[in-house]
């Protein structure tokens, strides 16, 4: 049950019934912090106005450059800050897709036609004498 449906019954409570506030919260299952709890509302424009001009002037940064360009400017907005308004402006970069390698059709060994008509070596370990 979402928190606000439980703040309104509470309050709801207390209008209709004459019951304190802790009483209402008991009753309807939250607690006084969460009945007082508003949130709060967040003015991220100039942080939206910042990204976008950075953005704008370099095209193919992705977000983690841009935050450390946002610090070297003296910025001192919350890593999550920055990423939540990021996203909002939809300037995550695509991803580039895998470049596949064209398919392999390897020869078939070829089978020597007599003994002794084809050598091979088995390589194991080289060293300088010095």
């Amino acid at each position: 049950m979402p928190v606000e449906t439980r703040k309104a019954w509470a309050r709801d409570l207390q209008a209709r019934h004459q019951v304190s506030i802790v009483k209402s919260c008991q009753a309807v299952g939250i607690s006084r912090t969460a009945y007082y709890y508003r949130k709060r509302q967040v003015d991220d424009s100039f942080v939206e106005e910042v990204l976008l001009r950075l953005t704008e002037r370099h095209p193919r940064w992705g977000f983690v450059k841009c935050f450390d360009r946002l610090r070297a400017l003296g910025h001192t907005w919350n890593h999550k800050r920055v990423q939540r308004v990021y996203h909002q402006l939809r300037l995550q970069l695509r991803s580039k897709r895998k470049q596949r390698l064209p398919a392999r059709h390897p020869m078939p060994l070829t089978q020597p036609v007599m003994a002794r008509s084809s050598w091979s070596i088995d390589f194991m370990s080289d060293g300088l004498d010095g």
